[in-house]
C-alpha cells in the first residue's frame, strides 16, 4: 500500500529555515521519483524540486540555492531543507511519488505523480 505524509510546516519569519519530511511506503522495489509540490489557494501548484532513486535531484529556479531535496533510504523520508524563506514561499507544500525509470520525465515540470501526501502549511512573515 502506497502511503505519504508529510510533516514539519509551521510559521517563520522572513530569513528562517524549516525542514520538511515526508515518509513514503509502498515503493518497495523498483525505481522511483519524489518530488516536492506546492499550492497557494487559487495558483496553479509549482513543482519545486525531485529527486529520482539514483540521488538525481532538480529544483524550480524560484528555490533553487535556498532548498534541498534529500532522503532517508532507511526510514524511508524525503526531505525538503528550506533555507533563506521568503513570503513567497508561502504555500501548502505535498510530497509526491511515483514509480520511475530513467527514460522518464523526474523534474519539477512534471505533475504526473498518483501519489500524494495530504500536505504541511509553511507561512513565512515579512
Amino acid at each position: 500500500q502506497i502511503y505519504l505524509e508529510e510533516s514539519g510546516g509551521g510559521s517563520v519569519q522572513a530569513g528562517g529555515s524549516l525542514r520538511l519530511s515526508c515518509i513514503y511506503s509502498g515503493y518497495t522495489a523498483g525505481r522511483y521519483c519524489l518530488g516536492w509540490f506546492r499550492q497557494v489557494p487559487g495558483k496553479e501548484r509549482e513543482g519545486i524540486a525531485t529527486l529520482n532513486s539514483y540521488g538525481s535531484t532538480t529544483y524550480a529556479d524560484s528555490v533553487k540555492g535556498r532548498f534541498t531535496a534529500s532522503q532517508d533510504n532507511a526510514k524511508p523520508t524525503l526531505y525538503l531543507s528550506m533555507n533563506n524563506l521568503k513570503p513567497e514561499d508561502t504555500a501548502m507544500y505535498y510530497c509526491a511519488a511515483k514509480y520511475w525509470k530513467s527514460s522518464l520525465n523526474c523534474d519539477t515540470g512534471d505533475h504526473d505523480f498518483p501519489d500524494w501526501g495530504q500536505g504541511t502549511q509553511v507561512t513565512v512573515s515579512s
